[in-house]
């Protein structure tokens, strides 16, 4: 969790608990599972750097695991410059997309071109509070706070009462 992503004792430049978790939301959003070495020191014992990171992660995951469990891969099949997706298709025949925004947007409004399905529903995960999305000819606009909830990483959630449709050319 170092430079070496291993232990090592002279390597003091610990990774944050922000770059962890963006990590883990770039590769799950890839299809991917983060498969993390917490490297323990050779009497056995977990470094507290390491172990405030996991805490860290852990209490991220409290409020946002469902965006990050049982899902698949970004279905643009590309990043945002605000951040990366996942997708859950639910058993009712229901889908969320769900939001992974690194870097928020001072604008104040979020767009997700490509997504030519309107969602049911938009809301933040952390706290449920309601988005008022808005259809364009070829994109879906959030309009979000000023500030990001979690400068972590914020996450969005769109509710589909079926498949969304995406059309993974667009651009940006």
């Amino acid at each position: 969790m170092n430079t070496t992503w291993g232990y090592s004792e002279h390597d003091q430049a610990w990774k944050s608990t922000e770059i962890l978790i963006r990590k883990l939301c770039d590769i799950v959003g890839k299809g991917g599972n983060l498969l993390l070495n917490i490297g323990p020191k050779g009497d056995g014992s977990v470094p507290p750097e390491s172990v405030a990171a996991l805490r860290g992660m852990g209490d991220w995951m409290k409020v946002n695991g469902e965006a990050i469990y049982g899902i698949t891969a970004n279905p643009f099949r590309r990043d945002f410059e605000w951040g990366t997706w996942t997708l859950i298709n639910l058993p009712d025949g229901k889908s969320q997309l769900f939001l992974h925004v690194f870097d928020w947007l001072a604008s104040g409004s979020l767009s997700v071109p490509g997504l030519t399905s309107f969602p049911a529903k938009a809301f933040l995960l952390g706290d449920k509070r309601v988005l008022e999305a808005k259809a364009t000819s070829d994109a879906v606009e959030l309009p979000v706070p000023s500030e990001a909830p979690d400068p972590t990483a914020t996450v969005i959630v769109l509710e589909f009462t079926e498949q969304p449709i995406i059309h993974k050319s667009s651009k940006n």
